[in-house]
């Protein structure tokens, strides 16, 4: 009888959960994080070593360096996804159940060979993000928001809600923030459209960013915020804390979510009340998502002007119409022709982000608004990005247009000392 066949060598995959479940119960984990990490790398190195060769398993140094960061990556960080994490050009991670994870570099969406084992591996990872804070996800709160130590914006939900399994998005943010020569080097806007909106924050109009998802909404907040003079006092209301203002005067306000019992959460319109109450210069909301939109054009009209914020809208008159409907949210019963002068007479500024098809962020409207026309607001385009097609290579080809219009609050920047020169309103530029 011929002898049978040696086994064939096991899938990476395999032979690291075997030599990671034997690493993890040889390392004391409770003293890990009283020494520094790369003690801890080499003893990882030295068990990982011995281990290998009692499973008389062949590996070569590469493989054994693999092992070992991702070894570390369980035990430190966040698994499998660490190393995008680590990637300073990811700005979404995307894990659709265990199988499959994406993310967003440039714009795009790709693929990435990155996988969990399983949906409880997967599990363990968002339980280490949400308990970090103190949070919970189960069947009985089977959504979840949490925050990254890094800033980034974390939504996990889990079965029964996500049918094929758990579910995690990542929303990143640089520790270095994009400002505005980065913008203008990747043609997101132009010198004069800059120019425009910094004036804008100077003179203390109201500011309302609109964009779609993902849009590059927050970024651009936090480059019009830098224009803010460091004498004022700043007060930012976020659902979770993702601007990064470098003023020295700023007080900083997070929402809370209820607790497992169901109580104790804050929203955003009890925070923009209670910011009324501390002397603020200048009122940051990250966006306006509810009823809070009434309280906020409230206190644009009750001086408090130079106020910012963002919105999910997909051109300058539908975030009015948005603005509109967050309004009737307060259930005060406030006639649509009242609470439409509200806006007019709030927002000085329009400003529409979109992520084109090809992954490029640009302001397409910058618009203002010039008051009420019997029962409709009336608005005018400043500057506007016209697309005229595509290249082969899928790239977008337009132009920033100056309409020609001017703004109609450009007194009120004179009377500031901000001088605008008149040809900041003519002619084009290509991309």
């Amino acid at each position: 009888m011929a002898p049978a066949p040696a086994p064939a060598r096991g899938d990476f995959g395999a032979v690291k959960t075997a030599i990671h479940r034997k690493l993890i119960q040889k390392l004391n984990l409770d003293r890990l994080n009283e020494i520094r990490r790369d003690d801890v790398r080499r003893e990882v190195a030295q068990i990982l070593e011995a281990l290998v060769v009692g499973e008389a398993t062949p590996m070569n140094l590469q493989e054994r360096e693999r092992l070992a960061q991702e070894v570390l990556d369980e035990v430190f960080g966040l698994g499998p996804i660490q190393p995008l994490l680590n990637d300073p050009t990811v700005s979404d991670i995307l894990v659709n159940t265990h199988k499959h994870v994406y993310i967003e570099r440039h714009g795009m969406l790709e693929k990435t060979n990155v996988q969990f084992r399983d949906d409880a591996h997967l599990m363990t990872i968002i339980d280490r993000i949400v308990s970090a804070i103190g949070r919970r996800v189960d069947e009985s709160s089977p959504m979840v928001d949490a925050r990254l130590a890094d800033g980034s914006r974390v939504n996990a939900i889990i079965p029964p809600l996500a049918v094929d399994g758990p579910c995690l998005s990542i929303r990143r943010f640089g520790r270095d923030p994009l400002g505005a020569d980065e913008l203008l080097a990747n043609n997101t806007l132009t010198d004069p459209m800059l120019e425009l909106l910094k004036g804008c924050v100077k003179a203390r109009l109201n500011v309302l960013i609109s964009g779609g998802t993902g849009a590059g909404k927050t970024t651009f907040l936090n480059v019009l915020s830098s224009y803010i003079s460091n004498r004022e006092r700043i007060v930012t209301i976020e659902d979770a804390a993702e601007l990064q203002l470098n003023q020295e005067h700023v007080v900083r306000l997070e929402t809370r979510p209820q607790n497992i019992e169901g109580k104790g959460a804050i929203q955003q319109r009890q925070l923009l009340v209670n910011s009324l109450r501390m002397r603020p210069d200048r009122i940051i909301i990250g966006e306006v998502r509810s009823e809070e939109a009434l309280d906020m054009l409230q206190a644009m009209n009750t001086g408090h002007d130079g106020s910012l914020t963002t919105i999910h809208a997909n051109s300058p008159r539908d975030a009015l119409s948005r603005l509109e409907t967050m309004v009737a949210m307060a259930n005060l019963n406030i006639p649509d022709t009242v609470s439409r002068r509200q806006i007019a007479s709030a927002i000085n500024v329009v400003v529409q982000v979109t992520r084109l098809s090809d992954g490029a962020r640009k302001i397409v409207n910058i618009s203002e608004i010039t008051g009420m026309e019997g029962d409709i607001i009336a608005m005018q385009d400043i500057f506007v990005f016209q697309k005229r097609g595509i290249r082969e290579n899928g790239k977008v080809i337009g132009e920033f247009v100056a309409t020609g219009v001017r703004p109609k609050f450009m007194e009120r920047l004179t009377i500031t000392g901000i001088q605008l020169s008149p040809s900041l309103f003519e002619g084009s530029r290509k991309h």
